[in-house]
């Protein structure tokens, strides 16, 4: 698959899921995921993507710190609606990362392993998102905000001429490229972090 080459820059996710472990796929219940399996997950690369999984990376680093986060012991709770704007991809991105599934998900086995509502909106919490270790109670709230990394100003009339099928071969290609180094920008340079990310310990 042909995907920008930043991709393999990015911090990658490191969980510990049981469920796994349980039925040896994988042996070790050790998963790995990454930004690129984040984007296939979604079906493309944005600021949104991008927000949902720099706020899911930093939540559980606050959440857990040097120990390996549990997949599918994470109740993850959205202050908005799901269908309020983009609240429902981020949901989507977070629960994925997490394990964590709404009333359809995975029902469990004789009391254990369940993956289902693991996620609410409407929630009453300060920040965008809350994640609370189902182990524990603890919790963190994160809240992403994008515009200290503004996008190239020619991206808008770029993409407008690409949907009004008016841009040339060599405007789509610029507009692609564009669009992917607002959310590399947003995602290797570690030091916008603190400006962009906002995390408060429950």
């Amino acid at each position: 698959m042909n995907y920008p080459t930043f991709f393999n820059e990015i911090d990658t996710i490191e969980l510990y899921d049981d469920l796994g472990e349980f039925l040896g796929a994988p042996a070790d219940g050790k998963v790995t995921i990454s930004y690129e399996d984040c984007v296939k997950f979604a079906g493309h690369s944005c600021p949104t993507v991008a927000g949902a999984y720099l706020m899911t990376l930093r939540g559980l680093q606050e959440l857990y710190g040097d120990t390996l986060p549990q997949r599918g012991s994470i109740l993850v709770s959205s202050k908005a609606s799901e269908i309020e704007g983009v609240s429902g991809v981020i949901g989507n991105v977070v629960s994925y990362i997490v394990g964590a599934s709404g009333v359809g998900g995975f029902k469990g086995m004789m009391g254990h392993f369940s993956r289902d509502n693991l996620i609410k909106y409407d929630a009453d919490i300060p920040l965008a998102i809350r994640l609370t270790r189902l182990d524990t109670n603890e919790s963190v709230d994160v809240a992403i905000d994008s515009s200290s990394v503004p996008g190239n100003p020619a991206m808008k009339p770029l993409m407008a001429k690409s949907l009004q099928g008016l841009a040339s071969q060599e405007e789509k290609n610029e507009f692609k490229k564009l669009w992917q180094q607002r959310v590399e920008a947003m995602l290797v340079n570690d030091a916008l972090w603190e400006q962009m990310i906002t995390i408060q310990k429950g």
